[in-house]
């Protein structure tokens, strides 16, 4: 096994690397000029190879040296996310949530967040993909799903789902609400990744006579087409709750409750508390339970 070079000389050259210069280096590492330059030195010295050319105003990487420095550079990289991963910044609380979920709940609430919790850095990781709370580095998670979610985890029920028929007032100008199942067979259908109106329409005994509709990955885009008159949209209740309350939409048809996976905030049973973590939590289920349903 070829043998490694100092851990000093690496550092001092990943730095020097950076910045072009062994003196901003020093800056930096908060060593002299002199011990940058001399780590620098033994580090070539061991390789065998010049890693710089010495300029009057600075330095430069030679060919073999750019080369070295960019994986140098990313291997202190994964070492520092690997050590922050095991020791996370005093304040920070990583969320992992559906795309959806952030753009039609959560960043709209992040106000209310930011003005109870200013120590706080939130940092929202928004995909569709099950995230890992270790190899992810996230605290908590945002997830529908039906318990027991596993021994490790600890749940808490944050919204029931209740999907509604939602389409824009102008999409219904001056017909009586609800609307007819007659009527709502007609108008065109905005479909999203979950595809649940085939099941509504077959609940409700009605045959789909609209348009073929528009389709869509996302609830939120969704949410965004029928504000836009697009069509009617299946979506959870308490994402639209704020459109319904302002007017931007409005609840078609009763209709009967198609979908059993409710919303839970996740995280990972602890043997200590973590304050951060345990006062985002508080303020997520508060904040769910003051959605306005009108």
């Amino acid at each position: 096994m070829t043998k490694l070079p100092s851990l000093n000389g690496l550092r001092a050259f990943d730095v020097a690397g950076r910045r072009l210069s062994f003196r901003a280096a020093a800056d930096e590492m908060g060593v002299t000029q002199g011990a940058v330059a001399q780590q620098v030195r033994q580090l070539e010295a061991d390789l065998g190879i010049a890693l710089f050319d010495r300029l009057p105003k600075g330095l430069a990487l030679t060919t073999v040296g750019r080369g070295y420095h960019k994986r140098i550079a990313s291997a202190f990289s994964d070492l520092h996310a690997a050590t922050a991963q095991l020791k996370p910044e005093v304040g920070t609380v990583t969320i992992s949530v559906t795309p959806t979920f952030a753009s039609k709940w959560l960043i709209p609430n992040l106000p209310d967040f930011a003005e109870k919790f200013p120590e706080i850095d939130l940092r929202i990781l928004a995909t569709e993909k099950v995230s890992s709370f270790h190899s992810d580095g996230i605290d908590l998670a945002v997830r529908q799903g039906e318990p027991p979610f596993g021994a490790t985890l600890h749940a808490s029920l944050l919204f029931k789902q209740d999907v509604i028929a939602v389409a824009a007032p102008k999409l219904i100008e001056g017909e009586q609400w609800p609307i007819s199942g007659e009527m709502l067979s007609r108008m065109p259908k905005i479909h999203d990744s979950h595809n649940l109106w085939p099941k509504l329409l077959a609940e409700l005994h009605l045959t789909d006579q609209g348009k073929r509709g528009l389709r869509l990955s996302q609830s939120a885009l969704a949410v965004d087409a029928a504000l836009s008159g697009q069509g009617v949209a299946l979506v959870s209740r308490f994402l639209v709750a704020g459109e319904i309350a302002a007017g931007r939409l409005v609840e078609v048809i009763a209709a009967p409750n198609i979908a059993a996976q409710d919303f839970y905030l996740l995280t990972l049973r602890r043997s200590t508390p973590n304050a951060a973590i345990d006062a985002v939590m508080t303020w997520l289920t508060s904040r769910a339970k003051h959605v306005d349903w009108r």
